[in-house]
């Protein structure tokens, strides 16, 4: 796997880029900040892997992870757009955010984003455990003080941000334990999987909007030449070991042999449409693949919590 840093010069245009004329209330402005739909299937890890860890339910501790996810969560996406609102200007994905149309204040926009990154942290830490509300806090700091600042400097930032990424899992896992908390090592199997995971997920996502990146200049994908074979080859191991990580709660006992048997059909579907990508590696066959991640992590994180 290459991490190369590689830049190119913004063409001076870049600065002009033109925008529809949008316009949406603050409520709508603050809500687009936090990325809910995103952060919406973050949390859904957490609580899936809470209902496959737990021997039993405590419907407090999962109100509790839902809403203080939610905002962690929140909190984390909004940090990266209070950070990179100039460069979001650049780019044709992220110009019409609320930062970039002035819709939201950056000192609104902070003080929102703290807010939210407080009383999560509190709500995790007072109604599940102490150590959750520690992982969520630092997953607020691993993606917005270390990840989005690393964006533009070397694509190692990618395994960087996998770690928050990935740690929602790993809360939900913690969130069950009793105490201060303690890392079990079936919640760190299950973390380990959604941290393989988000490899070729986001690989695929930075290929087909390279050039949109390459305007802010992000270079994100693992070949220190972008868009070529080694990229592709990369974005198929990753989705290999993917599948053999999977496997590692059934290897270890954790889960049964049906459960098993859907992470390796999910698994392959996946792998079948990465080996394509890597064949012809077209920005259509990437939307496809990366529409299949989409899919394949919480078809294989349900199957894991049957634990047949």
């Amino acid at each position: 796997m290459q991490f190369c840093p590689k830049f190119a010069k913004k063409l001076s245009s870049q600065t002009n880029i033109a925008q529809e004329n949008i316009s949406y209330n603050k409520l709508i402005g603050f809500l687009k900040l936090t990325k809910f739909r995103l952060g919406s299937l973050v949390v859904f890890s957490a609580v899936v892997t809470y209902f496959t860890v737990a021997e039993s339910i405590n419907w407090k501790q999962v109100l509790a992870l839902t809403i203080g996810g939610i905002f962690v969560t929140s909190a984390a996406n909004g940090f990266n757009q209070f950070i990179e609102k100039d460069l979001d200007k650049l780019m044709t994905r992220t110009n019409k955010r609320p930062l970039p149309l002035g819709i939201i204040t950056r000192k609104e926009a902070f003080l929102f984003c703290a807010l939210l990154g407080v009383i999560g942290t509190i709500i995790l830490w007072v109604f599940t455990n102490p150590l959750s509300g520690i992982l969520g806090f630092i997953s607020i700091l691993l993606y917005a003080a270390v990840y989005t600042p690393l964006k533009r400097i070397t694509p190692f930032s990618v395994f960087v941000g996998a770690f928050p990424g990935a740690l929602p899992t790993l809360i939900g896992a913690v969130a069950v334990t009793d105490g201060f908390g303690h890392v079990t090592f079936f919640g760190l199997l299950l973390f380990i999987i959604q941290f393989v995971w988000q490899f070729p997920h986001f690989w695929t996502l930075a290929w087909f909007n390279s050039e949109d990146y390459a305007k802010a200049d992000f270079y994100l994908l693992p070949s220190q030449y972008g868009k070529d074979k080694a990229s592709q080859f990369q974005i198929l191991l990753y989705t290999v070991f993917l599948l053999m990580v999977s496997l590692l709660p059934f290897i270890f006992h954790f889960t049964g042999l049906l459960s098993a048997i859907a992470c390796i059909l999910a698994g392959l579907a996946m792998l079948f449409q990465a080996y394509i990508f890597y064949k012809k590696g077209t920005d259509e066959l990437a939307k496809k693949l990366f529409f299949i991640t989409l899919i394949y992590l919480p078809i294989v994180q349900l199957a894991l919590m049957t634990k047949q």
